[in-house]
């Protein structure tokens, strides 16, 4: 795909731009929360378990997880982006994790940030996600252009992220969402790979997934609201004065994460489910496995670690998470997430 250079600068300046946004700027939901306040774990007193016993593994689209988590997509196409995946990867890989890159994109138009991307090397033998926007099957992409974003990650899978409020409020965004799933249907059929269809922090409502998994969708990753606003992020990069209004507006708007998982687990009660969209710790995340999802992502944590100069921030937050779902498992006398889901150890409170 041949693009003029103008727009592939465009697409890398703003990979840069919400790098800094995020880092720098308050983007996060302050009037809707992920709804997980909403739910208590019932401590259990006598556990009957060795802490050593406990086993936080899992199976996710055939591949062999240490614990739950899922490092959310987040960057790629740049200087910053490549030392941040690298460490990102190296992480996942330690802790046998899975990891999504940012929208790949910008290695599409402009192949030579394609390195960025190529974290494989550091994480040969991880769960590794690809990521392009949905709405680029409407803006001239298809098998070739997914293909050849699969094959620089050596992707497990393929995420297509669907962000209709973000591409509205955007400077120059993709707002022609017309015929997508039919779209969404053509390419599941023909990728060997499973396609994983993700909100940005908006939420997939129950009636949506309904109609995605229909047509060939292997997971949900329901991104809900109450975390990162990427309304207040594109609010941030505004041109003009109807942008940033339109941000502000719409900072708070989406589907709580906790409505996401419950409503969509009420009529799919198979389909691989990611939790994402606000959870900052291992109780969130032990909160939506026992809600009914299979892995939980966390973005905005990991990318402030993985800018800090020191590598160990990274390292000391996955093994802060790891402690915390354990200590769930621990005090509340479940010796792994099978038994976690099952129990009637969360409760809802209001």
């Amino acid at each position: 795909m041949n693009l003029p250079q103008s727009q592939s600068a465009q697409t890398q300046t703003r990979k840069a731009d919400h790098i800094r946004i995020c880092l720098e700027e308050d983007v996060q939901c302050h009037q809707i929360t992920n709804g997980l306040e909403h739910y208590r774990f019932t401590h259990c007193c006598l556990p009957e378990l060795d802490r050593n016993e406990i086993d936080l593994s899992t199976n996710f689209l055939g591949k062999q997880l240490l614990a739950p988590l899922l490092i959310s997509s987040m960057t790629g196409g740049t200087e910053q982006a490549a030392k941040i995946n690298r460490r990102l990867a190296e992480v996942a890989q330690h802790y046998k994790i899975a990891m999504g890159v940012g929208s790949q994109r910008v290695a599409v138009e402009k192949p030579e940030v394609a390195e960025t991307f190529a974290i494989r090397k550091y994480a040969p033998d991880t769960l590794l996600l690809a990521n392009v926007g949905a709405v680029q099957l409407n803006y001239k992409y298809g098998l070739d252009e997914c293909l050849r974003i699969i094959d620089i990650l050596q992707a497990d899978a393929l995420i297509l992220h669907i962000n209709p409020l973000q591409e509205f409020i955007q400077p120059r965004g993709d707002t022609n969402f017309r015929g997508l799933l039919d779209k969404i249907a053509a390419l599941c059929e023909k990728l060997s790979v499973p396609v994983i269809a993700k909100e940005v922090g908006n939420g997939i409502s129950a009636e949506i997934a309904q109609k995605l998994i229909a047509v060939g969708v292997k997971a949900i990753d329901v991104a809900g609201a109450g975390g990162t606003s990427w309304a207040m992020v594109e609010s941030e990069r505004a041109e003009n004065s109807l942008q940033r209004r339109l941000g502000r507006t719409f900072a708070d708007w989406g589907i709580p994460t906790a409505e996401c998982i419950t409503t969509i687990r009420a009529i799919a009660p198979s389909i691989p489910l990611i939790a994402s969209g606000g959870l900052r710790h291992g109780l969130d995340i032990a909160k939506t496995i026992a809600l009914g999802t299979d892995i939980a992502g966390l973005a905005m944590p990991f990318l402030k670690a993985a800018a800090h100069e020191s590598e160990k921030a990274v390292y000391d937050l996955a093994e802060v998470l790891i402690a915390e779902i354990t200590t769930v498992l621990f005090c509340t006398g479940n010796r792994d997430l099978y038994s976690l889901k099952r129990s009637a150890s969360l409760q809802r409170i209001q």
